[in-house]
């Protein structure tokens, strides 16, 4: 069955880190753009950073992670990653990733021409809490 999982989320003090990962089963995902997501109660679901497929290999992070977050790709493990550094309580969110053949990502952002939930590939999303 194809399908994302994420994983790695936790309590976190603020200037804290966490790694969290997306591994696919069933499909390949380096030839994918894959995006990291995230959704706080009473909000919409907000794109942070986006990685395209392993052979255009371009990245874009939302303003409010450039800098703290660096997302990466393990091929032989097929996986990516979200490495979050300097977390801070408005990070707080339930962190999904996704993908879908027509989800593209650029240096300049990710582009999908549907609504999000239209997306193939949804994980079941990992919670992040940056509390004291």
């Amino acid at each position: 069955q194809v399908q994302l999982v994420e994983s790695g989320g936790g309590l976190v003090q603020p200037g804290g880190s966490l790694r969290l990962s997306c591994a696919a089963s069933e499909f390949a995902l380096d030839y994918y753009a894959v995006g990291w997501f995230r959704q706080v109660p009473g909000k919409e679901r907000d794109g942070i950073s986006c990685m395209s497929s392993v052979s255009l290999g371009s990245a874009w992070y939302a303003e409010s992670v450039k800098g703290r977050f660096t997302i990466s790709r393990d091929i032989e493990k097929n996986t990516v990653y979200l490495q979050m550094n300097s977390l801070k309580s408005e990070d707080t969110a339930v962190y999904y990733c996704a993908t879908d053949p027509e989800f593209k990502c650029s240096h300049f952002g990710w582009v999908y021409q549907s609504p999000l939930s239209a997306m193939n590939y949804w994980g079941k999303g990992t919670l992040v809490t940056v509390s004291s």
